[in-house]
């Protein structure tokens, strides 16, 4: 199943997404208002159900929000491709490397990230998400992929000049709007294996990564260990997998996002992100108009 969180008019709700539009699950299921909620409740597979019915509307109707509006939790894991280590300059680390994003910081597929006022220096990050669907906590490697929901297309995009002012990368990953995250999640059961799946990025259609997900340093059930090791994972958590070689920041010139941009972040089974690039100054002069 592929599902997305979405506004229709005022409403915040998720849905099923067909080739025909998106069948409304939030306002069927009343008990479960959000996708989150939904995964709490251990309840995914109520929606198996609906997947005949007929859609409320077209994708064209709807906005898509991040995939998980309202995660307890966001970790993302920093430099934990081989190539990228390689053009970072970075050791293998003998641990994932883990920053936290918040929720606000983030998008969904078709709105815009938006390069604040602050920096020129927005890149792109594409990447794969995991969305748990059952917590867990001190998780084996064996049990980890049992509490997955399912897997999602993610640009963790960074603020490179605030990500390095100390060791610390959480400011340059957390300016308002600088994290696309979606277009949906795709269910566990059409990707039996995602190693065999493959990540690539586009800025303004050129190539700009690409990777096999079985490049991962530390791979999908490595991640659950070590996180549900210092905290308890809950349904609705995002891992971040991090990204591959080709970032911006490493270019000759640097390449960096800019207002009229468009980036895609595409991973095979499980579909395309797309997102423009606004710059900040733009969006406040439309508010003021």
């Amino acid at each position: 199943m592929k599902i997305a969180s979405f506004k229709a008019g005022p409403t915040t709700t998720y849905g099923l997404v067909t080739n025909t539009g998106i069948i409304d699950a939030g306002k069927r299921l009343k008990q479960y208002p959000t996708l989150k909620s939904l995964l709490t409740n251990g309840s995914l597979d109520t929606l198996k159900a609906m997947q005949d019915e007929r859609p409320d509307y077209a994708l064209a109707e709807i906005e898509l929000l991040p995939t998980v509006p309202d995660p307890d939790k966001i970790f993302c894991i920093g430099v934990n491709y081989a190539t990228h280590l390689a053009e970072s300059g970075h050791p293998t680390p003998p641990h994932p490397m883990i920053f936290t994003r918040f929720a606000n910081s983030q998008v969904g597929g078709g709105q815009p990230m938006i390069r604040p006022l602050e920096s020129e220096r927005f890149d792109y990050e594409g990447e794969m998400a995991v969305i748990i669907g059952k917590a867990g906590r001190r998780i084996s490697r064996e049990a980890a992929l049992a509490h997955v929901a399912g897997y999602a297309c993610y640009n963790d995009g960074s603020i490179r000049d605030w990500q390095r002012h100390t060791s610390q990368f959480a400011p340059g990953k957390n300016f308002a709007g600088t994290g696309g995250f979606g277009p949906w999640m795709v269910t566990t059961d059409e990707l039996t294996d995602v190693t065999k799946q493959t990540l690539i990025t586009r800025l303004n259609g050129q190539e700009v990564q690409k990777a096999p997900i079985s490049d991962l340093v530390f791979d999908v059930p490595a991640l659950i260990a070590y996180c549900s090791t210092f905290t308890e994972l809950v349904p609705g958590d995002v891992i971040v997998t991090g990204t591959t070689g080709g970032v911006g920041a490493y270019r000759t010139p640097p390449l960096w996002m800019k207002g009229g941009d468009v980036v895609e972040i595409e991973i095979s089974g499980i579909g395309i992100l797309r997102n423009p690039v606004k710059d900040e100054s733009s969006v406040a002069a439309t508010r003021a108009a």
